[in-house]
C-alpha cells in the first residue's frame, strides 16, 4: 500500500509548569506534551500516526485560516 503525505495544523501551547502541549485539532483527542518544542513536535507526529492507524474513518485535514485571540469579560 502506498503511503501518502498529509498536512495537519498543530496548536502548541505552554502550561503553567513550562511544558509544551501540542494538539492536532483535526483528530479528536490527539495531543501530547514535551519539555521542548522539538520534542513536542516529534511526539505529536508520532501521536498523529497512532491516531490515524486507530481511526476507522478517513480523516480530511481542514484548511488553516488563522488564529485570533478574543477578549471576554466575565
Amino acid at each position: 500500500m502506498e503511503k501518502r503525505v498529509m498536512d495537519f495544523t498543530v496548536l502548541i501551547e505552554q502550561d503553567e509548569d513550562g511544558l509544551y502541549i501540542a494538539t492536532a485539532s483535526d483528530i479528536q483527542g490527539c495531543s501530547t506534551q514535551g519539555k521542548t518544542i522539538p520534542q513536542v513536535l516529534e511526539r505529536i507526529k508520532e501521536a498523529i500516526e497512532t491516531c490515524l492507524e486507530a481511526e476507522k474513518e478517513e480523516i480530511y485535514p481542514m484548511k488553516f485560516i488563522g488564529i485570533q485571540k478574543v477578549e471576554v469579560s466575565v
